[in-house]
């Protein structure tokens, strides 16, 4: 199998010298295989493309049939302004995908395409309008973001000088409660002092305010 299809491939020319082995035949039996699977694939398509050239022009027989019986005219007939007006009358309707050239499926096809598009613009100018109120909304919130951020700005600006003042204050009331405790101890240790001297308690601060009362 693998000889004849070298036969068949190089024709009438010599097939070139190869060493005839177990691993080339395998190489060769699957290019035989691929060769013959391509060109099964090539026939079917040419097939398919003749029998769709036949449609085709069984179907142009068809339509030039139809044109000639209806006007008695025939596309070989036509000047070129008419087969140009032809073309677009052809082109107009496979693009509005009409059943037909008549007027009837003419308009309904644009009737049709012109409430599309009506449905179309009044859909473009809803999504315009809630656009714009996105726009404003996000406006809105941007100024309000930055508002914020002032206001977050001067709040930490204001809890920074109130926390400066309150360690302040808290040093001074520290430095206060150590000078009372240090007056306290000093007025203990006066009053022991004066009492061992033998002052007579009649004569203290407290005694001459509550006699003076």
């Amino acid at each position: 199998q693998v000889t004849s299809w070298l036969k068949e491939i190089f024709g009438n020319q010599p097939i070139p010298q190869y060493e005839v082995n177990a691993q080339t035949i395998d190489i060769l039996y699957e290019l035989v295989e691929y060769s013959e699977a391509r060109d099964r694939d090539v026939s079917l398509l040419i097939e398919d493309m003749e029998q769709k050239a036949a449609e085709y022009e069984a179907d142009a027989n068809y339509l030039e049939g139809l044109l000639t019986e209806s006007l008695g005219l025939s596309p070989s007939s036509l000047s070129s302004e008419g087969t140009a007006h032809l073309s677009t009358l052809v082109n107009s309707a496979m693009t509005l995908e009409t059943k037909d050239t008549s007027l009837a499926s003419f308009f309904c096809a644009i009737n049709d395409m012109s409430s599309e598009l009506y449905a179309t613009e009044s859909k473009n100018k809803e999504m315009e309008l809630e656009l714009t109120n996105i726009k404003k909304r996000l406006t809105a919130a941007l100024a309000l973001e930055k508002r914020l951020e002032e206001d977050l700005k001067k709040t930490k600006e204001h809890i920074e000088v109130e926390k400066a003042k309150t360690e302040s204050r808290s040093q001074n009331l520290k430095f206060l409660k150590d000078k009372s405790e240090d007056f306290k101890i000093r007025i203990k240790a006066a009053e022991e002092q004066l009492a061992a001297t033998g002052l007579d308690q009649s004569l203290t601060h407290q005694s001459l305010v509550s006699m003076s009362e």
